[in-house]
């Protein structure tokens, strides 16, 4: 999607905005936009500085990591991966920072902590972490979601894969109705991959309008080698940026 979309939306004004939204039927309005770190910072990592129990929804916390899983009010067992530290989202230029965690890896970690609320622990392929653009999302602090996978979503992947290399390359296949743009990883677990900074550093403007792109990946099996599919996709006045889409609430792939 042209970056140009972007800049007249936000040169449109309140109106555009108050359009944009209303396509998302209003879910980023009117909430309470740092609910989440107030979580985080009102609750778990004041109870893991006392050596206390952690309160609902808090599920761990690492400050020498900095970062807190808690349970999603949302899903039957999505997580959200969160900064203990204040970072608006994936605008926020923390996030390209030399020191940042590493966000993503640290997210596929906490996924063992979905076993408690499914009947089994999911299958690998059957999960995607994501990120929502500064658009589309209902939160001002970073979280990534960490979910089953939209059963379609997951079989037009591991249909795609052969098809995937080492570059940003856009889908001919659509996601849930949206052409992704799609990066291969040889990688089983994100370990020393930083999918911000891949994203930043080889799509075309995606540094100067970080704000605007949804991120997420996906696991899939490459000649029989695991690895991952990078998924990324520009917010516009149509829809878009919001990769949380290719989530499924209820979990099925593990049920």
């Amino acid at each position: 999607m042209a970056f140009v979309r972007f800049t007249r939306l936000r040169l449109g004004g309140a109106l555009a905005l108050v359009a944009a939204l209303g396509l998302f039927g209003g879910r980023a309005a009117f909430a309470d936009r740092l609910a989440i770190w107030r979580i985080v910072h009102e609750k778990c990592a004041p109870a893991t500085e006392k050596g206390e129990p952690l309160p609902k929804p808090c599920l761990s916390v690492d400050l020498s990591k900095g970062e807190a899983v808690i349970k999603d009010r949302n899903g039957v067992a999505q997580l959200l991966e969160i900064p203990t530290a204040r970072v608006t989202g994936i605008e926020d230029p923390q996030v390209l920072a030399p020191e940042a965690p590493a966000y993503f890896a640290d997210a596929w970690r906490a996924r063992e902590k979905m076993s408690p609320f499914l009947p089994s622990p999911p299958p690998r392929e059957a999960l995607v972490i994501t990120v929502n653009s500064s658009w589309s999302r209902g939160q001002d602090q970073l979280h990534l979601h960490v979910d089953c996978i939209r059963p379609d979503v997951a079989r037009t992947l591991g249909a795609y894969a052969p098809h995937l290399d080492g570059q940003w390359r856009p889908m001919t296949d659509a996601l849930n109705g949206r052409k992704y743009w799609a990066r291969r990883v040889d990688s089983a677990d994100l370990a020393g991959v930083d999918p911000f900074r891949l994203l930043a550093d080889e799509m075309p403007d995606a540094k100067g309008a970080m704000g605007t792109w949804s991120l997420a990946a996906a696991p899939l099996l490459f000649g029989g080698r695991p690895g991952f599919v990078l998924l990324a996709d520009q917010f516009g006045l149509e829809a878009g940026g919001h990769a949380e889409d290719l989530q499924d609430l209820s979990c099925a792939l593990a049920r």
